[in-house]
């Protein structure tokens, strides 16, 4: 196979959970930059700024540029400014900083939602869905990504997905999905002069990391510490990705030994 330059790499779940490195997870990043492997780190986070995500995986250890992270809140940023938007935001007051200061002199035009679990309550989402629901079908919704459920200390946490749904649903406004797996986001993220074929993402979604990845011709490496629960699995069902590792470090072992092929 094509050797790998360049990887994209997931952070909660595959890096990090909260405030712990995966196993062995430092090292190996150290590692696979030192192979000449490109990486970027590409997110659906949406609970943290981009400002707080780099601080935290500093404090834990980890060597990298803030330039090198590229999230879903970015995008979904870029997004509003480029469309000339007033939203209405479901998000933390830290996510919210990403943004553009609202403008008070016109109404909201339009709904983003994040990963903000103190604000999927029945008064935010009320609030929300008037606004789609009076607007007559002019309103946007904006899904920073809609993630079924991700990894927390506690164990599997409820994602922003199901409020996006639920809006849907209620409005009758199709949602507009800016991150992973949209197809826009990856090609994004890909590094200037690589070929989809000599990139890969490493991740614990097997379907918005691994399967979206594979849709634009890389490869998808899914592992085991996050979100991805392979006891759910029989051996005749398990997602069909380009390969499942135990964790991130057994992933780059995998692509240092092809770098040289």
């Amino acid at each position: 196979m094509t050797p790998i330059k360049a990887a994209l790499i997931d952070l909660s779940g595959t890096l990090h959970v909260e405030d712990q490195p995966t196993a062995g997870a430092v090292d190996a990043l150290q590692r696979l930059r030192a192979a000449g492997v490109a990486v970027k780190f590409v997110t659906n986070t949406t609970k943290e700024s981009v400002g707080s995500l780099y601080d935290r995986l500093v404090a834990i250890g980890f060597q990298l540029e803030r330039k090198e992270i590229y999230g879903s809140l970015t995008a979904a940023a870029d997004y509003v400014k480029s469309n000339a938007l007033n939203p209405y935001y479901i998000l933390t007051d830290d996510a919210r900083k990403d943004f553009p200061e609202g403008d008070s002199s016109r109404g909201h035009d339009s709904v983003v939602v994040g990963l903000a679990p103190e604000r999927f309550s029945y008064e935010y989402i009320n609030e929300a869905f008037r606004i789609l629901q009076q607007s007559k079908g002019s309103a946007r919704l904006v899904a920073i990504h809609e993630g079924k459920f991700y990894k927390t200390k506690q164990g599997i946490s409820v994602g922003p997905g199901c409020f996006v749904k639920g809006l849907e649903y209620s409005s009758g406004v199709k949602s507009v999905c800016i991150g992973k797996p949209n197809e826009y986001f990856f090609r994004s993220a890909l590094p200037s002069g690589v070929d989809p074929s000599e990139c890969c993402m490493i991740g614990d979604d097997p379907s918005d990391d691994c399967l979206g990845a594979m849709a634009v011709g890389m490869r998808g490496f899914l592992v085991e510490t996050g979100k991805y629960q392979p006891e759910l699995y029989d051996k005749d069902s398990l997602p069909k990705v380009s390969g499942i590792f135990r964790n991130f470090a057994a992933v780059v072992e995998h692509i240092i030994e092809r770098v040289n092929v």
